[in-house]
This record gives structure tokens, sequence and C-alpha cells, in this order.
């Protein structure tokens, strides 16, 4: 396990900051409202790379404005380069202090946007836990994994449109609903909505026809934390037989920072065991899971936050390159800027599970909170953040938080006047 590294930036040398010299996570900053400018986080400070270039410290021919696309598209050699000379300016020892510290700027002064233009969004349902725990709620346990679930990721297209950074408010959806008990549907705010605890892998590498699990693992970028926001009564009544569609439209939320494949390198780690042997093309080419603790709160209009659960990375069944992998069999050309969310990372306990349908069980046990009011599902004003984070040798990487307060739904948006 690799040592914390040192920085002339004092903030970034502490065990617990989540932005050390290891982690260099990209980001798009603004401030008072200037442009859009990328990113690094350090310590405090957000080391501004459009400043760095436009200064000759840099030298890469993109201008590194408005988002990382461009910078991922120029493939590997490119990514390593520039994070082996960012460590090199900021590094205890560095001689270029003089140069690089004016371009320094303290986070809290900043606006943060979407690091990346989403290209695709594309959804799995690879954790085991949360898979057993939803298919026993809806068709019990002896039925609760559908017969292909051991054998390939399952997955369903999202909306790119409606991916949005982390502390963008999320409003109530309305939707077409039918309750076990309702002889027809009706047309209204979801009564159901939820969360999901994620992942998100992107793609930095494109690539034009079927790739193998090594390759697709080199190919992404890096990771951010995902909230999958989900109507689970419209999801109920749309989703058979092609899956979810407008019950996962309203919003997907990822934190700000994308933390890169090689800072957390230290923390790879493998699936569980298989059940059933992958075929050829889907089998694990070595450790390509990382343990990343994360963590849920939910916080109603003006209290406290409560901590709703804990999970780990390492309760994937898949890994991102296995999605990835899969993805591609088609021929389907995977672009820049793809966003791949791993689905819902639930563990096997109560307070592992990574959605308030699991924590509630459908809504028959709801939760209770600190501040002693219980949940089944999200109420309007409820702020719900994710977390997440890995642990080395007296440093932390983390993502930043990934959070979204719920507003209530619009009046009927298809009233009309008499």
């Amino acid at each position: 396990m690799t040592t914390l590294r040192r920085s002339w930036v004092a903030t970034a040398n502490s065990a617990e900051t989540p932005f050390p010299l290891n982690n260099l996570p990209y980001g798009v900053f603004s401030v008072s409202g200037s442009d859009r400018r990328c990113g690094v986080a350090i310590g405090d400070q957000v080391l501004d790379l459009a400043a760095l270039e436009a200064a000759g410290i840099l030298t890469f021919g993109t201008p590194f404005i408005q988002s990382w696309n461009a910078f991922m598209a120029m493939g590997r050699p490119a990514w390593t380069d520039l994070r082996t000379r960012l460590t090199a300016l900021l590094a205890a020892d560095s001689v270029d202090r003089d140069r690089v510290e004016p371009h320094l700027i303290t986070q809290k002064g900043t606006d943060l946007h979407l690091p990346i233009a989403v290209s695709e969004f594309t959804d799995f349902y690879a954790g085991r836990h949360h898979a057993l725990n939803v298919g026993t709620m809806f068709r019990g346990a002896e039925n609760a994994l559908p017969p292909n679930w051991l054998h390939i990721p399952i997955g369903y297209n999202g909306r790119a449109s409606s991916v949005l950074v982390s502390g963008t408010n999320v409003r109530r959806p309305w939707g077409q609903l039918k309750g076990p008990n309702d002889d027809a549907p009706r047309f209204g705010p979801s009564a159901r909505f939820d969360i999901e605890l994620e992942m998100g892998a992107i793609v930095g590498t494109p690539s034009d026809g079927p790739i193998t699990v090594r390759e697709a693992d080199a190919n992404i970028f890096g990771y951010v934390l995902l909230n999958d926001w989900s109507a689970r009564d419209i999801q109920a009544w749309e989703y058979q037989p092609l899956g979810p569609f407008q019950a996962k439209a309203t919003a997907t939320s990822i934190s700000p920072w994308i933390v890169t494949a090689e800072a957390l390198k230290p923390f790879r780690c493998h699936t569980p065991a298989r059940e059933v042997e992958l075929l050829d093309h889907l089998k694990d080419d070595g450790p390509m899971l990382f343990d990343i603790d994360l963590e849920v709160t939910l916080a109603p209009k003006g209290r406290e936050a409560s901590t709703i659960a804990r999970t780990n990375y390492n309760e994937m069944y898949y890994s991102a390159a296995q999605q990835l992998a899969h993805h591609t069999t088609s021929g389907c050309a995977m672009r820049t800027g793809d966003l791949l969310g791993s689905g819902t990372i639930s563990g096997p306990e109560k307070q592992n599970r990574g959605s308030l349908l699991e924590m509630s069980w459908g809504g028959k046990e709801p939760i209770t909170l600190d501040t002693g009011e219980t949940r089944s599902f999200i109420e309007d004003g409820d702020t719900l953040t994710l977390k997440g984070s890995a642990r080395g040798d007296g440093y932390t990487i983390g993502f930043g938080d990934c959070t979204g307060t719920l507003l209530p739904a619009l009046d009927d948006p298809y009233a009309r006047d008499a």
C-alpha cells in the first residue's frame, strides 16, 4: 500500500483530506460567473489548468475549458503524462511552486459544474444483494434473480440529458401510476421517490466494436459517485416488458470530481466468487473492483443529517470493466464521455442497503432517523448525500459529496384553464 505523498499545499497533507497529492481528481469550476475551466482538487484548493496552459506551464494543446472530454480523447499516454506532471508541480520538493501557486483558488470560492459532457448514460443492475432484495420483494426468494442475472450484467439505456452535478435540486416527478388495488391507472406525482447508491465509470477512450475486459478496463478514465433517482411507483407500472423508462428519467446526480483509475490503483480488489462460470468474453481479468467505503445520509429540511446506509463498492458482482466489455459485444460504439452506472450497491445486512426501497422493504418497515422522524421513501425537502472514500496508509482518496434536495412536484403540468 502506498503512503501519503507530501505537497507544498499544506492542506493536502492531512490523513483526512479527501484530496491529497495521491488523488488529484479532475473537475470543472467557475468563479463569480467566469467561464468554466478545468481544475484539479488539491487539499482545500483548486488548481486552474486553463491558467497553467495559458502560462505555458502545461503544454497539452487543449484549452482545458468547459469539460474534460477533449483531454480524455487524447488517450492514456496523455492521461499518464498529465498526472505525472501535476504530481511533480505540487510535490513538497517542487521547484515550480512560485510559478504554480498564483493559479490556486480556494474551493469555497468556486462553483462546481458537470466535469464532462455526457455522451450517453447506461445504468446497470449488477449488485447481487440489491438484486436479491428487490427480487425477493416482488417475486419471492426462490425466484429473486432473473435466469440471466448470473451470466450477464443487466442494464438499460438512460438519459444523458438527465445527468446533473452534485448540489442541483431535483423536482418530484409526475407520471402514470397504478397500484395493485387500482381499477385503472391515474396521472399524479410520484409518492415513492427513491435513491440508488451507485458508482459511475467514465469512458475516456472510445471504441468501435467488441473489446475485451482488459481493454475495457484500460478505456475507463475515472470514477464518480452516482445517485440514480428513481420513482418506484412509476417504475412498477411501466417496467414490463421493456424495463425502466420514465421512472429513471427525472435525474441522475454525480459527484463533481472525477477520481482517476490511476489514483484508485492501490485499492483494486477482486469481484466476489462466481456461482456460475462466466463465458470467456466476460471472465475476470485480475482485480477490477475497488475497495471504496460508501455512505448515504438523509437530512430533512432544516434538520440534522442521519446516516442511513454504509456499504462498499467491493460488493458489486460485475466490475465496470465487465459492464463496458459486455456493452460492446453487439458492436455498439462507445464514446468519450459515456457514463456507466454500476447499479445499486448494497451489502448483506440491512444497514448496508443502498436504496430506501430496500431499507424500508417496500415501505413495510419504515426506517427511523436520528431526529426521530421515519421514512419509507423521500419526502419533499429531504437532502440526500452520497459519500465515498478509499483509505490508504495515512491518506484518503475522496470524491466530493454527491448531494441533492427533493423539491415538491409542480402543479399539474397538464391542467388547462377552463
